[in-house]
């Protein structure tokens, strides 16, 4: 059977069977890679089935990602022509189509060295639409109170972050910082998974000291539910333990056993850093003012935020002032 029959067979029958996917892997792979028409038609499949054998995940991901990160020039990156193809070829209306296209998303951004900004903020948008409004594809199948985000939203949100972390992208970027706020405000009132307050924070203050200057630890470190700026205490006590250790604290915990010169070179360098940080300047003070409160309410983990930089920053822009003195109240 050749590839064209099996998308034939497929969009009539709406299923894809273990022989299907057996076939389409020997046409596929028998000169090494899927190539673009081989592509055109493994979207086709997967968007014509409502029933699948459990291997075609495995083989519909596997081709894609094979065909964008090492065959597509250039080799093991996304460029921003390739990162626009696939947001306009998977999304109906900024909404991914099926289950394994979200998939494909999320493993082209961790196997590729680099890709593009909006590629990430495109894919925490999913998590956005199924979390804010019940919709998306990973609504199907779930029964998802729209306005609520849960434990599997939380870890995909985490999934996608240390995705984007890969060649040189340690701190979150604007673009995710946004998204994180849109979901906040739009979840703010529900009985959310306690995990959420912690990512939340965790990522927002990692963009805000990287704004600062101050040399982030890689996403995968930041965000770990283990470590850095971690609580199993609650947002209170998270908060708490930031503050009572400071900035200088933090970075304490990231110090490895090493000579006493090594020691005093790293220690004056974070030194250096700590103190570029720890002054909130202009800019980012003036799109976290814009930012929090966008829906004219201070949600419980802004205000944690706002408190941590009023008690942290020896300097802080005026145009936060009034948010850190409603935080306090």
């Amino acid at each position: 059977m050749h590839t064209r029959d099996v998308v034939a067979d497929v969009e009539a029958s709406k299923r894809i069977t273990a022989g299907d996917v057996t076939e389409l892997r020997r046409s596929i792979y028998h000169d090494g890679a899927a190539e673009a028409g081989e592509v055109e038609r493994l979207f086709r499949i997967d968007e014509a089935a409502t029933d699948h054998d459990p291997a075609w995940p495995q083989l519909f991901v596997e081709a894609i990602c094979d065909y964008l990160v090492e065959q597509v020039e250039p080799h093991g990156y996304i460029s921003e022509p390739n990162a626009a193809w696939l947001i306009e070829r998977i999304g109906i209306d900024g909404t991914v189509k099926t289950a394994t296209e979200l998939e494909v998303l999320v493993k082209v951004l961790e196997r590729a060295k680099s890709s593009p900004e909006r590629l990430s903020a495109f894919a925490l948008g999913q998590v956005k639409k199924a979390a804010v409004d019940g919709e998306g594809p990973l609504a199907c199948g779930r029964n998802l109170t729209p306005g609520r985000i849960g434990r599997a939203e939380v870890d995909l949100i985490r999934r996608i972050l240390y995705a984007f972390g890969g060649d040189g992208n340690v701190a979150i970027t604007h673009s995710e910082a946004e998204v994180l706020f849109d979901i906040n405000d739009h979840t703010a009132a529900a009985e959310n998974d306690p995990s959420w307050s912690d990512l939340f924070m965790k990522a927002i203050a990692n963009f805000m000291m990287a704004a600062s200057g101050y040399a982030v630890p890689a996403r995968e470190e930041a965000l770990r539910r283990e470590e850095w700026l971690d609580s199993a205490s609650g947002i209170g006590d998270f908060v708490g333990r930031m503050a009572s250790g400071g900035l200088r604290g933090i970075l304490a915990a990231y110090r490895q056993p090493s000579t006493e010169e090594v020691m005093a070179e790293r220690n004056s360098r974070k030194n250096a850093a700590i103190a570029t940080a720890e002054i909130v300047t202009a800019q980012e003070a003036e799109w976290l003012a814009r930012r929090i409160g966008r829906d004219g309410v201070l949600h419980a983990n802004e205000k944690a935020l706002l408190r941590f930089i009023h008690e942290e920053a020896p300097s802080v822009h005026p145009s936060l002032k009034s948010l850190i003195d409603k935080a306090a109240a």
